[in-house]
């Protein structure tokens, strides 16, 4: 379905909340109305009893080591975390692009690896663009963080291989999620008499063959022209105990901009108290721990390895890795993220999609996504060392 989160604003305000609307938001009936306990609240799957209002508390995950710990400032109500230390943990090399603006770090090798501008809420890791929860702000003559967005986005993405607890085996079986269905059409082009729900499930099938080629086992949510409800494609990822579920979807905005924008866009699921990629202020979902939220660390990881070969594979325009609280990746039990490959309502991108030959590039993308997530795992969790073979003293000589 259309954004609509979106409507009523200017057409520039919907450009610029940047929001990936096909999927809906987790509902708020999902939300807790009662006061928090201390620990989180997560809210149950829906049709698990207790009913969609309720929620369950839930352990804090254990405390990080002293020696992982952030130094932080508060500011503006929020913790903050100044940029040159991150540069410091890392060994990267902090300096002023433009003098209380933009900031960079480097490597040792003089490559740029991140830059942070002040007042915006968007980084830049290896040229890849990647959205926070809070804004970054100047204080001090430096650039600070939110220590959320250290911890939940630049560290895993910087270093996964510090919190190897935090993150599975690599993929085997892979659930792949063609967005919409049946009397859902999704986005649409009319001038071109295109649908999203025929474009996603023609790419995830491709998709399927591409990573059976690979070795992994892939399951579809639907096979053919059919509704399926959201929390029920999480639901078929559970059952089937995916290590992996991919959502696919192609994206519009409203007729006054659909013309001037292009590319794509990857999300994963907003960490707890964090405000999403396209909303302005925090609502009470944010203080919600949803079960998808027990794996923030490897969908981050996830997230940015689909959007970065996207990126390269597609030579696409890059509307960023972001974060949203959508339905599929609420209750999604494995590491998961939903991709929106190109915009229907841009007739230059949607004649592209209407040729079988960019839909398999776009699956091709795909794959090796799944194939860059899967080799940070294989680094972070290699296999055991062979046992060496075992030797035999030579029989003694007879007398």
């Amino acid at each position: 379905m259309a954004r609509s989160h979106a409507r009523g604003l200017p057409a520039t305000m919907v450009v610029l909340m940047l929001g990936g609307g096909c999927t809906a938001p987790a509902s708020a009936q999902h939300r807790a109305d009662a006061t928090p306990a201390p620990a989180a609240l997560t809210p149950p799957r829906p049709g698990t009893p207790g009913g969609p209002s309720a929620a369950v508390a839930v352990p804090p995950p254990p405390a990080a080591p002293v020696s992982r710990l952030w130094p932080f400032t508060r500011l503006y109500n929020v913790d903050y975390v100044d940029v040159r230390a991150i540069a410091e943990r890392y060994g990267l090399k902090a300096a002023w692009v433009t003098s209380g603006r933009v900031m960079q770090l480097s490597d040792e090798r003089g490559r740029v690896r991140l830059k942070f501008e002040d007042r915006s809420r968007d980084f830049y890791l290896d040229g890849v663009r990647v959205f926070m929860g809070e804004t970054t702000v100047f204080h001090k003559a430096s650039l600070y963080v939110s220590k959320v967005d250290v911890i939940k986005t630049v560290a895993p993405l910087l270093r996964p291989a510090e919190r190897p607890d935090l993150l599975p085996r690599p993929p085997k079986l892979i659930v792949l999620d063609p967005g919409h269905g049946g009397n859902d059409p999704g986005n649409q082009n009319t001038l071109l008499h295109l649908d999203e729900k025929d474009l996603t499930l023609d790419v995830v099938q491709r998709l399927k063959k591409l990573l059976e080629a690979r070795g992994y086992a892939a399951v579809l949510t639907r096979p053919d022209d059919r509704r399926v409800e959201l929390e029920e494609r999480a639901n078929i990822a559970a059952r089937a105990k995916a290590d992996l579920f991919l959502s696919v979807h192609f994206n519009a905005l409203p007729a006054a901009v659909a013309g001037r924008v292009t590319g794509a866009e990857t999300y994963a699921l907003t960490p707890q108290f964090q405000r999403s990629s396209g909303d302005e202020k925090k609502d009470k979902r944010a203080e919600l721990a949803f079960p998808g939220n027990r794996l923030d660390y490897a969908n981050v990881v996830l997230g940015y390895n689909l959007h970065r070969t996207l990126l390269a594979d597609l030579k696409s325009s890059d509307r960023g890795y972001k974060r949203a609280r959508y339905i599929v990746l609420c209750y999604a039990e494995c590491p998961a993220a939903l991709v929106e490959a190109a915009f229907l309502s841009n007739n230059g991108e949607a004649r592209r999609l209407s040729t079988p030959e960019y839909r398999q590039q776009i699956a091709q993308a795909i794959a090796d996504g799944v194939d860059a997530y899967a080799a940070v795992l294989a680094a972070v969790h290699p296999p055991p060392a062979p046992a060496p073979p075992e030797t035999h003293p030579p029989n003694a000589a007879s007398p």
